[in-house]
């Protein structure tokens, strides 16, 4: 059997501080994973579901590149599913208060080069007004990205009418990184009214509730698309995916630090 070769990233919590100051000195990026550890995903998947992928995808990005790898965020900006026990929601201006801060404190460390990995959707707005403001503030460019913008290769493998919470490709992340943590039995298909909504050019704000009259709130079990289609073969490699071009990514933004 075949050893996987060992990680070219470290994780900084498993540093002493001398370790980390060494390998700041040397320029070594920092990659900040965001992921909810706390926040509802159906019947069927765990709370911490992003935080399981936010892991995931930095343990991927660590075994190819140089890179610190910061202890995961895992509370976030996720207004959409107060409604459930659960879920741990900060306000935008808590959320953004919190970044600036460890985005502040890498930079005093001496880090130039720091890069978010984000796996929630509600936080990209306020994560984006907190990354502008720093750059503003400190000149230091910080650069993210988004759950949404990735896997694009692996988005045909979706069988589902469309999706966007606890569904087909998370279930699938979550059976490949986690099996036993799917509760597969407690899947249930669920659109909500989506199906029916009018495709406009306008977005608009949801706050999930279980009550059919909710218009394009409703959400009898959380989730919004078929988890029933999910697979671990699918996960794998919408997993593989993201993490190659999140790989890419960081090699093409920071040039000579991660050959």
């Amino acid at each position: 059997m075949t050893e996987s070769p060992a990680p070219r990233g470290v994780w900084l919590e498993t540093l002493s501080w001398p370790e980390a100051k060494e390998k700041i000195d040397q320029g070594w990026p920092v990659v900040v994973p965001i992921g909810a550890i706390s926040k509802e995903h159906g019947a069927h998947l765990p709370l911490n579901t992003d935080y399981l992928v936010a892991r995931e995808l930095a343990i991927r990005i660590a075994q190819e590149l140089p890179v610190i790898i910061a202890p995961v965020l895992t509370l976030g900006y996720y207004p959409a599913f107060v409604r459930y026990p659960g879920t741990q929601h900060l306000r935008p201006e808590t959320f953004q208060a919190m970044l600036a801060d460890v985005f502040d404190k890498l930079v005093r460390d001496g880090v130039t080069r720091i890069a978010v990995v984000n796996t929630g959707v509600s936080t990209e707005a306020p994560l984006r007004i907190a990354v502008r403001e720093f750059y503003g503030r400190t000149g230091v460019r910080l650069l993210t990205a988004d759950i949404a913008s990735l896997g694009k290769s692996t988005k045909a493998l979706m069988q589902q009418q469309l999706g966007g919470h606890g569904d087909e490709a998370e279930t699938s992340m979550i059976l490949a990184i986690a099996p036993h943590a799917v509760r597969f039995d407690k899947a249930v298909v669920d659109y909500g009214h989506a199906l029916e909504a009018p495709k406009t050019v306008f977005y608009v704000p949801t706050i999930f509730d279980g009550d059919p009259a909710s218009g394009p709130d409703y959400s009898v079990s959380g989730v919004r698309g078929d988890p029933t289609l999910a697979t671990a073969d699918k996960g794998r490699a919408i997993l593989a995916d993201m993490a190659a071009e999140l790989v890419a990514g960081l090699r093409a933004s920071f040039p000579g630090k991660l050959a």
